[in-house]
């Protein structure tokens, strides 16, 4: 964040704006323990303010024991080391577009609240029978199964299935390239984990899922969104992203991207895959949602064979949230190194939700639950574009297909404010600039079509866009 932005954003003294800043510095560790201040003249040039503004802000801080004075060397951060704030690293934003807002929101809500904004499908949309039934047939099998820790890799004859449902679109993985996650997020982590150091640059697609923004600021690296277009990134300014900041990483869901709804053109990946050849770029494929496909669309590590690309995928969003479990597909070489990782950060498997997705795809159950869900979201898309434009907010993309809809606002309406009026009337939104980088996304909300089953939520959107 820009430090003088920091400190103008104060509503005090100069003094304590300068306080705020450095205080902001060791909220967001770039100022840890030990670590020596600029000097008063260095640090009042940088703040635009005089040397005795600094002086006293600098003894304030040190006799409050934010910071240490060294006699003849200089003022040092004092430890111990601020918890990690991840409001503090990321810039100001209004809390109603603020990535975590949203999560909170949706996470926190209660049975009364309506939330078209989140990321899940009602828990009545879920196999609950097939999930009692293989919870049922698990109490009776082994006591390993209910106890005992799973391998690091994962449970192997899961692992074996996922190299099958894989093939099916085109990517060749063996049981061996393949490790299970306790989601998909927690794939990406391990990954960032493996794959980034501080400072690291990665790019992402403006707008691109709002956790990445998140979880990428907690790895400490640059993000640099590529505008998104509905055949996927902008090709050309992708190129030109490459040239000026040389990323180390590409995050992005190549099939039913989200927010968007939009599916990745074969063209633009065979073009996207080139240019990462040329520039050494390793790519993430989050694929979480392939099982609401109707047709299945290209895939980036099936063009690529898993040289450069990894492919990760869940059972959050078609099964259960309750459920945690994802899986990495990656380079052969790689997996010792993420093995020891992963033993290191989370020790072992989840063996019991392993085994519960295992049980749950063996017995047939798991595809006929994904085929009604196609069906049902179809249904429920067709639906909630129609009321939606009957409002005047219109979707980005036509016949979108998956969960989400991207759409545009009439001219003059903020989002953000909407997303604040409609939260009175417990109506959780996700507005628009909370996916994008750029912060040009002011116009937009993203819907859930499997949550905008209600009429409250279009009553509730009327009445906040006619204030």
């Amino acid at each position: 964040m820009d430090e003088q932005a920091t400190a103008n954003e104060g509503s005090g003294t100069l003094v304590e704006s300068v306080m705020a800043t450095i205080r902001h510095r060791i909220a967001a560790r770039s100022l840890t323990p030990g670590t020596r201040l600029p000097s008063i003249r260095a640090f009042a040039k940088i703040m635009q303010v005089s040397k005795s503004t600094v002086v006293e802000a600098y003894e304030r801080l040190a006799a409050e024991g934010t910071i240490r004075s060294r006699p003849g060397s200089g003022f040092y951060a004092a430890g111990p080391l601020a918890p990690l704030s991840l409001a503090e690293i990321g810039p100001r934003l209004d809390r109603a577009v603020d990535p975590l807002w949203v999560s909170r929101q949706s996470l926190e809500a209660g049975d009364g609240v309506l939330k078209p904004g989140c990321g899940w499908l009602p828990a009545s949309w879920m196999p609950e029978a097939g999930l009692r039934r293989a919870l049922r047939t698990m109490a009776r099998g082994e006591d390993v199964t209910l106890t005992d820790y799973g391998t690091p890799l994962g449970l192997p004859p899961l692992r074996h299935l996922l190299a099958r449902r894989l093939a099916e679109h085109g990517i060749e993985a063996s049981p061996d390239q393949i490790m299970l996650t306790e989601s998909g997020t927690q794939a990406i982590d391990l990954l960032c984990r493996f794959l980034l150091e501080p400072g690291d640059t990665v790019l992402v697609d403006d707008p691109c899922y709002f956790n990445f923004h998140a979880l990428l600021r907690a790895h400490r690296a640059k993000v640099v969104g590529v505008p998104f277009t509905p055949s996927g990134p902008d090709i050309e300014l992708f190129a030109q992203a490459l040239i000026e900041h040389r990323p180390r990483l590409y995050i992005t869901n190549s099939a039913l991207h989200n927010p968007t709804g939009a599916i990745l053109s074969p063209v633009v990946a065979h073009r996207l895959l080139k240019l990462a050849d040329q520039s050494d770029l390793t790519i993430i494929e989050d694929d979480i949602f392939a099982d609401f496909e109707h047709t299945p669309a290209p895939r980036l590590a099936a063009f690529d064979g898993l040289g450069r690309v990894v492919h990760i995928g869940s059972f959050s969003k078609t099964l259960s949230a309750s459920v945690r479990c994802g899986f990495i597909a990656a380079p052969r070489d790689w997996m010792e190194g993420l093995t020891d990782l992963k033993i290191a950060t989370s020790f072992g498997s989840g063996r019991l939700a392993s085994e519960l997705v295992l049980t749950l795809l063996k017995d047939g159950s798991y595809r006929k639950h994904v085929d009604l869900l196609r069906t049902r979201l179809s249904r429920a898309m067709a639906e909630t574009s129609s009321r939606l434009k009957a409002i005047g907010i219109v979707p980005w993309i036509d016949q979108p297909t998956g969960m989400f809809l991207w759409c545009r606002l009439p001219e003059g309406v903020d989002a953000a404010e909407i997303a604040r009026r409609a939260l009175a009337a417990n109506v959780v939104l996700a507005p628009g600039n909370a996916f994008s980088l750029s912060q040009t996304a002011s116009r937009f909300l993203r819907f859930n079509a499997a949550q905008s089953a209600d009429e409250r939520i279009f009553r509730t959107l009327e009445e906040a866009m006619s204030r």
